[in-house]
């Protein structure tokens, strides 16, 4: 029961509160002042216009806390505002969901408000996983919170003994995350798209019994660097199912994910059935299908239904990637693309912009990263690509460019022709192995497939495919082991590194007839011999000699029926007519089985059986 001095003091404290309406006495800062000897509920309690507040605080018996001793800020709706909510019989309210009401309108510590800015602070309210709600306070003309509620004027910063009081127009009612999204302006542009059909999804993440959700939400800033990226001038020029793919990859269902319960690797699969990866080790950072990540750049915005986490860039599923990335050139692929800012800088230094940004070209381009570059420099002993010859370097690109559109499933373990060409103007080979995903000349791997273009296909690998002699060939087709067995076999040996040298050095270029392997297998087996090892090295060299020629770069087409070629060793006989073929001093006849695998400094023909010496 009420003290005689109690209900004196609550007499002093209603003819104050009623004097709030008219009093235009205020102090410097336009608050009017009030001796802290009340507390937050013995203010309500005594206010003409919070009965329904007052009521509510006693049947969740949150009056008793806000009684006692503490620091608490109170936003204290008015018996109107709760009618405008269309509150006013309790009992229709639950025990549980009452007491969540009224700690939504609750902060525990006391704050004036001259101390609120933009941005979010936590009620005592809570949401799934009993996380603390948020509340979002705009203070941009005025101050409004959560997007619903404004302070009373001359009724704010009202100290009571154990915090403050700031009389509101509203009810912050429990937050969902469409509420979230439309109080703070900074999602103005996400709202719009998720409008755009209807309530599907504003609806959905408006449910408070659906969920709960997780939603990286892109700013307006993150959205208008989409746009510019696309060229576009706004969301209008997406057609809805793209715009869809994009909003559903943004939410995760089932699940209240704050940034104390992701972990670094960690994977979400969004509802559009696409996977994020979560990466926490700079801040917390989103992985998409685009070669950018996202930054979370405002954590663990609380509502009753999920999550909200905003980032500064929006998140594009695969198949947005792919649909982009097909209104895109290749060179625009690759300006846009930081992690090739090196592949860049040489095909600008090398002139070749224009032919990449070709829109009417079809071209298939192994990319290197700016590691690769960084390798590629450091191996061959250039400081910078300023370093690298003009010419050189032109050739050495366009050795990463193959006409026509090669997707993976399209590459097969064999030769292609690239761009480059050697001192005669031939195109070069490229040799492709896809025996465990896909290698070019033995050097570079494919780490990225089929990323598509306008005007071709991007494959990025791992290493700067440099111009190859016919070592490199040989090296790389595993088809020709046995032959760099024999070149090797012997210290004495000087084959690789006279097959290695430069066009018009030495004997440069050569043409290389290489038995495969299975040409070699024929042989130990004509020979009698278990091994190359069997063979004498006097006999072996002389045999290694007779398939080589110096000093020419003879293709196929050079080729005629009864030439005379000779090689290193001696002369034997080419033919044409019914295929191609090589008789040597013995009458022995090989095939010419593959031809015109070009090099920078000579050409391999490829044969089947090998060529002896006069027996």
């Amino acid at each position: 029961m009420k003290t005689l001095n109690h209900l004196f003091k609550i007499t002093i404290l209603l003819v104050f509160l009623a004097g709030l309406q008219s009093c235009n006495n205020d102090d410097d800062d336009g608050t009017p002042e009030l001796p802290m000897e009340y507390s937050i509920t013995e203010i309500v309690e005594s206010s003409a216009n919070h009965t329904i507040l007052a009521a509510a605080l006693q049947a969740s018996a949150l009056d008793d806390v806000l009684d006692a001793s503490g620091t608490y800020t109170l936003f204290a709706p008015t018996d109107e505002a709760f009618q405008d909510a269309g509150i006013t019989d309790l009992n229709g309210i639950n025990d549980e969901a009452l007491t969540n009401l009224l700690l939504n309108h609750v902060l525990g510590s006391v704050v004036m408000s001259s101390s609120l800015s933009t941005g979010y602070t936590t009620t005592l309210g809570t949401g799934p996983d009993d996380s603390d709600l948020s509340l979002y306070i705009d203070t941009e003309g005025g101050i409004i919170f959560n997007g619903t509620a404004s302070p009373v004027a001359n009724a704010i910063d009202i100290e009571a003994t154990n915090g403050v009081v700031h009389v509101v127009d509203g009810v912050l009612t429990i937050p969902s995350i469409t509420d979230h999204a439309v109080a703070n302006s900074n999602f103005s542009i996400l709202v719009s798209a998720l409008s755009r059909f209807g309530d599907t999804y504003t609806g959905l993440l408006d449910d408070m019994d659906g969920g709960p959700f997780t939603v990286f939400a892109p700013t307006d800033a993150a959205f208008q660097a989409l746009l510019d990226d696309l060229g576009i001038s706004s969301l209008d020029d997406i057609d809805d199912d793209t715009l869809e793919a994009v909003l559903t990859y943004h939410v995760v269902v089932g699940a209240n994910a704050r940034s104390e319960g992701l972990t670094d690797g960690m994977t979400v699969t969004t509802a559009n059935g696409g996977d994020l990866t979560i990466m926490t080790g700079d801040g917390v950072m989103i992985d998409d299908a685009t070669d950018t990540d996202a930054n979370v750049v405002v954590a663990d915005v609380q509502a009753g239904n999920g999550v909200i986490h905003a980032i500064d860039k929006v998140l594009l599923p695969q198949e947005v990637v792919d649909a982009i990335s097909m209104n895109k050139t290749i060179a625009e692929m690759v300006a846009e693309d930081e992690n090739y800012s090196s592949l860049l800088a040489a095909v600008q230094a090398a002139g070749l912009a224009d032919a990449l940004n070709d829109s009417e070209a079809s071209l298939t381009v192994f990319a290197p990263d700016n590691t690769a570059f960084a390798t590629f420099l450091n191996d061959n002993g250039f400081g910078s690509l300023e370093d690298v010859p003009t010419d050189i370097l032109k050739e050495i690109l366009l050795n990463h460019v193959v006409e026509g559109e090669a997707l993976s499933a399209d590459i097969t373990t064999g030769y292609y022709n690239s761009m480059a060409t050697n001192a005669d103007g031939d195109q070069l080979s490229l040799y492709a192995n896809t025996e465990d995903g896909v290698m070019i000349n033995g050097v570079a791997n494919v780490i990225t497939a089929d990323i598509q273009a306008s005007n071709g296909v991007i494959h990025a690998v791992d290493a700067v495919i440099g111009l190859p002699t016919v070592v490199d060939f040989a090296l790389a087709d595993p088809n020709f082991s046995t032959l760099v067995s024999a070149l090797t076999r012997e210290d004495s040996f000087t084959y690789v590194e006279t097959l290695s040298t430069p066009w018009g050095d030495g004997s440069a270029p050569f043409t290389v007839f290489a038995p495969t392997n299975a040409a070699f297998g024929d042989l130990l087996t004509e020979l009698g011999v278990g091994s190359l090892d069997d063979i004498d090295t006097a006999t072996l060299e002389a045999t290694l000699n007779y398939h080589v020629v110096g000093e020419a770069n003879v293709r196929a087409g050079d080729l005629t029926d009864a030439m005379t070629v000779t090689t290193l060793g001696g002369d034997i006989t080419a033919n044409v007519t019914g295929g191609a073929t090589l008789t040597d001093a013995n009458g022995r006849i090989s095939n010419i089985i593959a031809t015109d695998v070009q090099a920078v400094n000579g050409v391999i023909h490829a044969i089947d059986k090998v060529i002896l010496p006069p027996l």
